[in-house]
């Protein structure tokens, strides 16, 4: 066993347990934590697998994003910050689903590649996913950027109660005309 298979395993306990951790908490913020510690290992996984672009964009657009959008969110729109006693659900199905679709997916990995060996592609420049993602994908790439700006606003609309209401001077001043 090598350095790097010793690193992907720690790594992948840590995003798993992490992971876990992010669906089991009753606290919402820390849900959100747990889940920058997820990312953040399998950002961590990249580095390892050779893929150092791959990880910074995981870092900058999940981590730095994302979970940052998810923490504003909450904290805009005034969420309970502590155990919400409304998120329990009864554990037993959700394990059965879970478990059924964890046992599903192994599976199917498993009759899809059938235990062969592939031989590794050759290793990816910058400059290759670079072209890929601002040449061909650059229209999702933008929709989404729409689309995180739009929650982000949302949000900030939905957390002030003195956007779009209208005051009681105005009202009074209009039915005084009427």
């Amino acid at each position: 066993m090598t350095v790097a298979d010793v690193l992907l395993l720690a790594l992948g306990a840590v995003a798993v347990g992490a992971g876990f951790l992010v669906v089991t908490s009753a606290h919402l913020v820390r849900s959100g934590l747990y889940l920058v510690i997820s990312l953040g290992a399998i950002a961590g996984l990249y580095l390892v697998l050779g893929a150092e672009l791959v990880a910074w964009v995981q870092i900058l657009v999940y981590v730095g994003a994302v979970v940052v959008l998810l923490l504003f969110a909450v904290m805009l729109t005034r969420a309970p910050i502590g155990p919400s006693t409304d998120l329990d659900r009864p554990a037993l199905p959700a394990v059965l689903i879970g478990g059924g679709a964890g046992l599903g997916l192994a599976a199917l990995f498993a009759d899809a590649f059938r235990w062969t060996l592939y031989a590794a592609p050759q290793p990816g420049t910058a400059e290759r996913v670079g072209e890929q993602i601002f040449g061909g994908w650059v229209l999702p790439f933008e929709v989404l950027s729409i689309l995180l700006l739009s929650a982000l606003v949302g949000a900030i609309v939905l957390s002030r109660p003195d956007i779009g209401a209208r005051s009681a001077v105005t009202v009074t001043e209009h039915e005084r005309e009427a």
